[in-house]
């Protein structure tokens, strides 16, 4: 049999991780014909197909789904020998790969790159945003070394350090201000905007109120805080929000903020990554950075 070569393994990965073998080449940042020849010597080398071709969309073959596990494993052990020469230096350099989850990223990220580029001149930060179930899917493939994301995550084979905890606040429109704030009870009562499923600061709004996540929804669930406050300023209903995200989202809509007596709904952000990583010791201290820079973002006024 042929061998096979690492760049035959990351474009089979992507055109399986897309579905499309456009969408793989412009992740690949090559031209599909040149893709698409890779392709083809795999599958030669192999004396399989690998991809069931569509018009539209292109398919696994039940020898290309076991074949992807260990191309990922091949992969993200090859992304780490680089990762362990990386390691040895005193400040990390190169390129990071952080995700983070969207009801964080817009208003911690700018301040968490800010703090990391004077750290760590020598680092690139690349950050991808997306709901927490991709991210740790991501991270345990090898396509990202950390994630920001809410804790506990639960998974033995990721390491977790947290870096901050911070309480939800109850939106209302503007002409509530002053009304007594709804007890869990109330709550389950009126009219409680979410984010669409798969965030899961979703589960966590739910939980305020004790409704499960399975619970049947009148109203157009949102992809984004901003578009729940304004829905709220638009008089459909109320909604919860964590602290941070209280400066920026209502500060252009008719609404107002409740804060909850205790005890008080919260959640407790940290970063995550994988055991296995040679960068484990530079991304707690990484974790620390971020730790500052969140308290810095906070004013300082609260600690873990």
């Amino acid at each position: 049999m042929t061998h096979l070569t690492l760049r035959q393994l990351r474009y089979f990965e992507a055109v399986a991780r897309h579905g499309h073998f456009g969408r793989a080449a412009d992740a690949c940042a090559v031209s599909q014909p040149a893709l698409s020849m890779q392709i083809r010597e795999l599958e030669e080398a192999l004396g399989t197909v690998l991809f069931e071709r569509g018009a539209r969309q292109v398919r696994l073959t039940t020898f290309g789904e076991s074949l992807v596990l260990r191309a990922r494993d091949i992969l993200r052990s090859v992304d780490e020998i680089g990762d362990l020469a990386r390691a040895k230096g005193d400040r990390l350099a190169g390129r990071l790969r952080l995700g983070v989850i969207p009801t964080v990223a817009p208003y911690l990220l700018p301040t968490v790159i800010g703090h990391l580029r004077r750290t760590n001149p020598d680092l690139d930060v690349q950050a991808r945003e997306t709901v927490t179930p991709k991210l740790l899917q991501e991270l345990t493939e090898g396509r990202l070394d950390t994630a920001i994301v809410a804790l506990p995550v639960s998974e033995p084979t990721l390491a977790e350090a947290a870096l901050f905890s911070e309480d939800f606040v109850l939106v209302r429109p503007v002409e509530d201000d002053g009304r007594p704030v709804p007890d869990p009870e109330t709550l389950r009562e009126m009219r409680l905007l979410l984010l669409e499923e798969g965030h899961c600061f979703r589960d966590q709004a739910l939980s305020v109120c004790g409704l499960p996540s399975n619970r049947p929804r009148e109203l157009l669930d949102a992809s984004s805080l901003s578009t729940l406050v304004q829905m709220v300023g638009a008089g459909l209903g109320v909604t919860l929000i964590p602290e941070m995200a209280v400066a920026v989202e209502t500060r252009s809509a008719p609404v107002c903020i409740a804060r909850f007596g205790p005890p008080t709904p919260s959640r407790t952000i940290g970063m995550v990554w994988r055991r296995s990583s040679p960068l484990g010791p530079h991304l707690s201290r990484i974790a620390e950075v971020v730790h500052g820079a969140a308290e810095a973002l906070r004013g300082g006024s609260r600690t873990m």
